[in-house]
């Protein structure tokens, strides 16, 4: 463990296997040690912000909270997971030596093949992400004991960072691989087996595993692990026995779905089903003041369409709705590597709640959205700034300078 470990990428026990000689770090840790307990805690009250809309509004993430990611394979959640590690590179540059706001990350690589975690290490060093992060690989060509192992070894890693006062965040991608690597051991030792074939101890092997994120009271240094277990389902099924077993360990999840997927809907996150236990205690004021409003409004858009199919005379208030539903949906899309920040999200869901984007045809919403990112960026730098630093709910001052913003930009759009 340690801090020489930042930028490189080691094996399930440690090793480094990217060519860069030996890791000059004395400290050892113990792998699976023992979570922390009550007392050290603290609930979750800091934002972790991801940089995608449809989470740091929806189901947010506070700093040491676990936050599931579920989907079928290919539905974009290593991507969701990739990108909130590259969301930090800002947090950490804008934090210069403060070591309370950055955020360390560990990717543990678990049964992938080995082409894909190259992609991954690839696209982190071209970023400058690597100057930050850890990754663990136990790739499909180690045995099984080593994917079993390197989720513990990386928490060690991870609790290097918590216990010195300062963040972190692991993400495990992906959960079910370990639990195949732990069955294939526990049947070979001829334990019996149990539902699924798995032993009866797999709830633990997990439980145990995600009780050590935790953000820890002042008396223990105020640090944080945050963990992003990933769970990988066969068709959608959320009730096989993994995905039920690290739902209920987990404070709420992010649910991915194929359908959503391939309708061009990306991060494909199906709001309805997603949860955050702890998330709102965890939003910035002025962001909670925004985001309620979309909630609501997507999940009667999403009543009323199902409605919708069946009438073809609608009145003008549930016409309304749906416009703006679809307008909405379109709005929470976002292509991968491009991170928002905390402010830009407020003032883009803010222009889709207050009616902006009402006139504008669906196909034109993404336009619009990059074209006021970019007059933020420029003309309305001071605005994102103020938010960002006093944050605050958006009434009073506040929502006349957002509204001044986006009617200067709206009046030019066509």
């Amino acid at each position: 463990a340690g801090e020489a470990l930042l930028g490189r990428v080691v094996d399930g026990l440690g090793n480094p296997i990217d060519g860069k000689g030996p890791i000059k770090s004395t400290e050892r840790r113990v792998a699976d040690v023992k979570a922390p307990g009550i007392i050290p805690r603290k609930s979750v009250h800091e934002p972790m912000a991801t940089g995608l809309k449809a989470i740091d509004a929806m189901i947010p993430i506070g700093r040491g909270q676990r936050e599931l990611i579920i989907g079928d394979r290919q539905t974009g959640k290593t991507a969701v997971a990739l990108d909130t590690i590259l969301n930090q590179k800002a947090y950490n540059e804008a934090a210069g030596s403060d070591e309370s706001k950055k955020l360390y990350c560990i990717y543990v690589a678990i049964g992938q093949k080995r082409s894909t975690v190259a992609q991954l290490v690839k696209k982190l060093e071209e970023t400058g992400a690597m100057a930050y992060t850890i990754v663990v690989a136990a790739t499909a060509s180690d045995p099984a004991p080593m994917q079993f192992l390197a989720p513990y070894s990386a928490t060690a890693m991870a609790e290097f960072f918590r216990d010195n006062g300062r963040h972190a965040l692991i993400i495990y991608d992906d959960l079910s691989k370990q639990a195949v690597a732990y069955r294939q051991m526990s049947l070979l030792l001829r334990r019996p087996p149990g539902r699924e074939a798995y032993p009866g101890d797999v709830f633990y092997l997990h439980s145990r595993l995600l009780e050590r994120s935790a953000k820890l009271n002042s008396d223990f240094g105020a640090g944080s692990l945050t963990a992003l277990p990933i769970i990988e389902t066969q068709a959608g099924d959320v009730s096989a026995y993994i995905p039920t077993n690290v739902i209920s360990i987990t404070d709420g999840q992010i649910f991915l779905e194929t359908e959503l997927f391939y309708q061009g809907v990306r991060p494909a996150v199906n709001t309805g089903l997603s949860v955050s236990r702890v998330g709102s205690s965890a939003q910035t004021s002025a962001m909670k003041s925004v985001a309620g409003k979309v909630k609501l409004e997507l999940a009667q858009y999403r009543e009323m369409a199902a409605f919708a199919q069946f009438g073809s005379d609608l009145d003008a208030s549930t016409q309304q709705l749906l416009n703006r539903g679809a307008r909405l949906t379109e709005l929470m899309k976002q292509a991968q590597y491009s991170p928002m920040t905390n402010a830009e999200i407020v003032c883009v869901i803010y222009a889709g709640t207050s009616g902006y984007l009402d006139k504008i045809g669906v196909k034109d919403v993404s336009r619009f959205e990059a074209g006021l990112l970019k007059h933020l960026r420029t003309a309305g730098k001071a605005l994102l700034e103020d938010i960002t630093k006093k944050d605050r709910k958006v009434a009073g001052d506040l929502e006349k300078a957002i509204r001044a913003e986006l009617d200067a930009f709206a009046k030019d759009f066509a």
